[in-house]
């Protein structure tokens, strides 16, 4: 292999060296000390995962509770007015028989 070899694999330099300078036990020392470290990371990964999705639940359900309530105002608000606009119709109408009676009599 040249140094000009845009192929060159640095992982695999990286392991016949230690193979070669530090003999097959270290090698193994290194990778199990690789694999603990691969398995702390991605254990970090699922819990931060995990934190993510509780925290997206968590304001997915107060964003439905918010939803929910404004509707609720929304909905009451509309009562409010359509009692309003009916007790006014009530008053128009027995204004209206009471000057329908008047000129009755």
């Amino acid at each position: 292999m040249t140094l000009s070899d845009s192929s060159v694999n640095l992982d695999d330099i990286d392991n016949r060296v230690i193979t070669e300078v530090l003999g097959p036990e270290r090698l193994r020392d290194q990778i199990a000390q690789m694999q603990v470290s691969t398995i702390k990371q991605i254990a970090q990964l699922k819990a931060n995962a995990t934190l993510r999705e509780a925290e997206a639940k968590r304001k997915y359900v107060e964003l439905q509770l918010q939803l929910k309530a404004e509707a609720t105002t929304r909905e009451a608000e509309a009562v409010v007015e359509a009692t309003r606009k009916y007790d006014e119709l009530q008053l128009q109408l027995r204004n209206m028989m009471k000057m329908f009676q008047q000129n009755q009599s």
